[in-house]
């Protein structure tokens, strides 16, 4: 054990008014409460401390540094009672300090070893701490401890307080966690103890005012602190550098970003504590399953020099094939030794001057996703014992060449979007900017960085055309195809038993009537449909396929077969003329939309995207932000709206005037969400798709997916019928540009004057719906825009 007085701050804390001293009460009362409770052979431990302590006499006065020395048995005891028993003093870092000063008194020897060299030499060793974040940091240990203690107010602090720095002369870093144990401290106010608003404080702490705040309404100088503080440090270097490569892969940094992926060959230096030792990452990219060139990481580049264009694509596939199919691990110490000497595969590593080294192969998932080279140049060289210190950080190594694969992959799915898929007019620029920058990145060779795509403060527009009941009618035509099918098998089953009586058509036919019942219930499920099937496909049909066979001349067993490759071809029957009526109905709403989603653009870019379900949805986003410098007014949108709402009509009067030429009538309801505030946008790679951000936003699309099938209030009424159109809204303000619309349609013609205001029932997380319905006016076929109609 070690007496000697350190400054883990190296002088550079800025100073703590506090009136603070060192005292032995607070750990002499602990001792008292462990005297009387504890059951184990510790109690003797605790008792023969505790007399120490009463000899001594120490349980009122203040002790300093000048004379805490004195008492160098006293802490040599605290040390007894309150570390491990079978710890050395050279295994843990445990130190007694000032209360709430980075000023140790007295503690074991490795905690001195740890700290001792980064104080000492203050020009070697840079604390990557500015003096005002350690101050910061001291204030809220301070503050925390005084609000537990005083107002039992808890405010979360981190256990462990991370300190890091730099040795200048290897460029490594190093990492300390410092735990601060305050159980044997005591706080007590001078004079009068205040109550401050803990309400007002905590908006004021989650504002992010800083422990400022405290200084102003509880200043240091109404408290006295008493005790002694425990510490214990760990050096966690290894740890914290493998969390910063984690870091570079959540930050998801291009993989061509220099900086981030020297940091990561930083972090891979610190791990194995040595900076003559270098990195180098080859990530597996694959094209259609194939291995193909990758990118050079930055880094050595050796393994891109080894393994990359200087060997024909068909060679390089051929070795990656090979290798990645039975991925292996390879260690040489010196590649130059005369055993080595006689590996042909080393031969270019040598023309490049590599001493030592090791190929690890790195995995994501169990997947090979690449190669993490570790060497050494010229005379420098590491054993295996380097190798092994590796092994924590392989799996964020892993995930971080995920990463690049994952950008390869974009990469390429990018230039299958520009080169052969279309982007809207009114977005097309900021692609267009983006890659401009992206390129220009490239073509000056600085970092490539891939911007974010994201359109804010935009409003939406949703609607929807469904057709009214298609699981029903789907369901419906399912069963009436079975049950007419099931007729002709039993018609012909009876039929035959006349000519060829059979055990087998007789529990053939018993079946059929068992099918029958269960399709008059109107009821049928997936697994009983596929069973009908199966009984069709693996029952009758062999049967009847071979009695065809021997009665070639049979009528009935002809017609039958003749029906059953109708049935099985799926392009007969109700099922198939429910799908073209479908078809009719989804045809003439996209080509009408089609149509005029470029007409759209002519007073406002907007954004337009629609989405096939059993009808058609779609939505729309204006705002300033699609088109800078054209000013966008509020006319606009209007204008948008009053679109939205005469389209929705001349849809319902299109899909009505199909009836007369549908195989099975059908008919649309038609809705409208009116959201009356702005949101944001941004364009997600992974879907690509532009999709809502924010808390906020997401409730929008929420809303959307919930409305669809929602009831009038305290009614079993759907609230979407067919031939009318539903706006559905949450207060009054924002259907004020849609009534005047309203009336101007109804006064042309186009809507009926039967408008309905109605409240909405509650949905799951939604409450206070309402919506206005109104019907759409018989159709009159002249207006019908041509480009509409169905073909």
């Amino acid at each position: 054990m070690r007496k000697n007085i350190l400054d883990l701050s190296g002088n550079k804390g800025l100073p703590l008014p506090l009136d603070a001293a060192i005292s032995f009460t607070p750990f002499i009362n602990y001792l008292r409460k462990r005297v009387a409770g504890e059951k184990t052979a510790k109690a003797g431990i605790y008792r023969n401390a505790l007399t120490l302590f009463d000899k001594h006499n120490v349980q009122d006065p203040d002790l300093t540094l000048e004379n805490i020395h004195e008492y160098e048995e006293l802490l040599e005891q605290m040390y007894v009672c309150l570390s491990p028993p079978l710890a050395d003093e050279y295994e843990i870092a445990w130190g007694l300090g000032i209360p709430f000063q980075p000023i140790i008194c007295y503690g074991t020897s490795l905690l001195y070893d740890l700290m001792q060299n980064t104080v000492a030499d203050q020009d070697k060793y840079v604390v990557t701490k500015t003096p005002e974040q350690y101050h910061q940091s001291r204030l809220q240990i301070v503050y925390s401890f005084i609000l537990q203690r005083l107002y039992n107010f808890r405010i979360p602090v981190p256990a462990e307080q991370y300190h890091a720095g730099v040795n200048t002369e290897t460029g490594l870093l190093q990492y300390f966690a410092v735990h601060i144990n305050t159980d044997f401290l005591e706080v007590v106010p001078v004079g009068a103890l205040p109550t401050p608003d803990f309400t007002e404080l905590s908006v004021r702490m989650a504002e992010e005012e800083g422990y400022e705040v405290f200084e102003k309404l509880l200043p240091l100088s109404m408290f006295k602190f008493r005790g002694i503080t425990m510490v214990t440090i760990s050096d966690v270097t290894a740890a914290k550098a493998v969390e910063n490569i984690e870091s570079v892969r959540l930050a998801r940094t291009p993989d061509n970003d220099e900086t981030s992926y020297q940091h990561v060959i930083q972090s891979l230096k610190t791990i194995v504590g040595n900076k003559k030792i270098e990195f180098d990452l080859f990530p597996l990219v694959t094209v259609n399953n194939e291995p193909v060139y990758g990118y050079k990481k930055g880094g050595t580049g050796i393994l891109f020099e080894v393994w990359g264009e200087r060997l024909s694509p068909e060679v390089f596939r051929k070795q990656a094939k090979g290798y990645f199919s039975n991925p292996n691990s390879f260690f040489s110490k010196d590649l130059f030794a005369a055993k080595e000497m006689e590996v042909s595969f080393l031969d270019h590593f040598r023309k490049l001057k590599v001493r030592s080294l090791a190929l690890m192969p790195v995995f994501y998932n169990r997947q090979a996703v690449g190669v993490l080279a570790m060497h050494t140049w010229g005379d420098d060289t590491f054993d295996e014992g380097a190798v092994s210190l590796l092994e924590p950080a392989l799996a964020a190594i892993g995930s971080l060449m995920q990463v690049y694969i994952d950008e390869f992959n974009l990469e390429i799915e990018s230039i299958i979007k520009e080169k052969f898929t279309s982007i809207q007019p009114s977005v097309q620029w900021k692609f267009n900017e983006v890659a401009w920058h992206y390129l220009y990145n490239r073509k000056r060779g600085l970092p490539e960085k891939a911007e974010t795509i994201h359109f804010n403060e935009v409003y939406p527009l949703y609607g929807a055309i469904d057709i009214r009941n298609s699981t029903v009618e789907r369901n419906k035509a399912i069963i009436s195809d079975l049950d007419n099918h099931l007729n002709l098998l039993m018609n012909t089953l009876t039929a035959l038993q006349v000519e060829h009586h059979s055990v087998l058509q007789e529990e053939m036919i018993y079946k059929c009537s068992k099918w029958k019942e269960v399709l008059k219930q109107e009821q049928l499920n997936g697994s009983d449909e596929n069973k009908l099937v199966t009984f069709f496909r693996e029952e009758t049909t062999p049967y009847l396929t071979h009695l065809s066979k021997h009665n070639g001349d049979n009528a009935l067993l002809a017609d039958y077969m003749t029906a059953l490759e109708k049935f099985n071809s799926n392009v007969y029957g109700n099922k198939h003329a429910l799908e073209l009526s479908m078809q009719m109905i989804n045809n003439v709403v996209n080509n009408y939309f089609e149509s005029e989603k470029d007409q759209l653009q002519n007073s406002y870019p907007c954004y337009f995207e629609k989405f096939r379900t059993d009808g058609v949805e779609y939505d729309i986003y204006i705002g300033q932000s699609f088109s800078p410098n054209h000013p966008f007014n509020h006319f606009h949108l209007k204008n948008l709206r009053l679109w939205q709402l005469s389209s929705m009509a001349a849809v319902a009067q299109l899909t009505a005037s199909l009836l007369p030429d549908m195989p099975i009538a059908l008919h649309t309801t038609q809705l409208i969400f009116v959201h009356n505030h702005t949101i944001d946008i941004s364009f997600r790679a992974d879907e690509r798709k532009f999709d809502v951000e924010g808390a906020y936003n997401i409730r929008y699309q929420m809303i959307k997916k919930r409305i669809d099938k929602v009831h009038i209030h305290n009614s079993e009424e759907r609230l979407t019928q067919p031939g009318k159109i539903v706006l559905i809204y949450f207060d009054k303000k924002d259907i004020e540009d849609y009534l005047p619309f309203i009336h101007y349609l109804q006064e042309k013609g186009t809507l009926n004057n039967d408008l309905e205001e109605l409240e909405l029932e509650n949905l799951q997380g939604l409450t206070g719906l309402r919506a206005l319905r109104v019907g759409v006016a018989p159709i009159n076929f002249q207006e019908i825009p041509k480009r509409g109609r169905a073909n």
